[in-house]
């Protein structure tokens, strides 16, 4: 009988989450960004082998702020500890356990789901860093009596053994998605959020969470094997959107051929056509209509 669980993969900001997904799926599945708080939805990346399927719930970091963006995100991430089957907790070995670590600990003790520890950027970490770590997690699950994995995400290291755990802690069921499947995500869903990731990597100004993509126009001809793009990113303030643009376009330029680069991945032999433009939406971020619609 195979094996079919839903887990959580619950963490601070930038502990390896989304690159984790994305490398147990073997596909870009969630966006990735050393800028904290990128995953701003429950992302699912469906992983499938003999044993059975897992379905990886990539939730928002968990961030110890008020702000009402970060307020959204903390209650997409409790609803992905309440819905799923299993929990992997990821430490980031590099930052010392605080305020953050000490509130996710206390949000995971009420959970009643079977929990995985994994100590994630092994191959960045020191022997005393990720000893540190290791302290930290035994003293915050005493009844967990299996010893923390260490992994890294970006080196493919260690991640069979965390799947090993996993899988040990998996009820028995059919499979919920066929054996290809390795997201259910929409594909308007993926070209924003793709979109967003290079507009993130190609700024150095602090605008990630000050922008929003959304498509405008879709148009996926099969038979003609051509896509259209129109896209708009968002910003909250007039000046923040000549940072986006650009000298002479510079900026828009480079978001969109980085953005064309990534999404030949989902259109591989497709003709494919964006038209990425720039605009405001003032506060945004205090929109609670326009929250619920983005984040769920």
């Amino acid at each position: 009988m195979t094996k079919c669980a839903t887990v959580s993969i619950i963490g601070r900001p930038s502990s390896g989450k989304s690159t984790f997904i994305n490398s147990i799926c073997e596909a870009k599945v969630s966006i990735t960004s050393s800028i904290p708080q990128t995953t701003r939805n429950t992302i699912k990346g469906i992983y499938t082998d003999t044993r059975g399927q897992i379905i990886f719930l990539d939730t928002p970091g968990i961030h110890n702020s008020e702000a009402n963006l970060n307020l959204k995100l903390m209650e997409v991430a409790k609803t992905a500890i309440e819905d799923c089957d299993a929990i992997l907790y990821m430490i980031d070995p590099k930052r010392e356990p605080g305020a953050e670590e000490n509130m996710i600990v206390s949000i995971l003790s009420e959970s009643k789901r079977p929990i995985v520890l994994c100590i994630n950027k092994k191959d960045i970490a020191t022997d005393s860093e990720i000893e540190r770590a290791k302290e930290f997690l035994k003293t915050a699950f005493p009844s967990i009596t299996v010893h923390p994995l260490c992994a890294s995400a970006l080196e493919d290291d260690g991640l069979d053994e965390i799947l090993i755990a996993l899988f040990a802690t998996a009820p028995e069921g059919p499979l919920l998605y066929s054996e290809d499947t390795r997201t259910d995500q929409d594909l308007e869903f993926r070209i924003s959020e793709i979109i967003r990731e290079k507009t993130i990597s190609n700024l150095k100004e602090e605008l990630p969470h000050s922008l929003f993509v959304e498509i405008a126009d879709l148009q996926y001809d099969k038979a003609a094997n051509e896509v259209w793009i129109r896209a708009f990113i968002n910003v909250e303030h007039e000046s923040q959107k000549g940072i986006i643009v650009g000298k002479g376009g510079t900026n828009i330029r480079r978001i969109r051929i980085a953005s064309f680069s990534a999404l030949k991945h989902i259109f591989p032999s497709a003709k494919l056509q964006i038209d990425l433009r720039v605009k405001t939406a003032p506060r945004w971020r205090q929109n609670e209509i326009l929250l619920k619609k983005m984040i769920k």
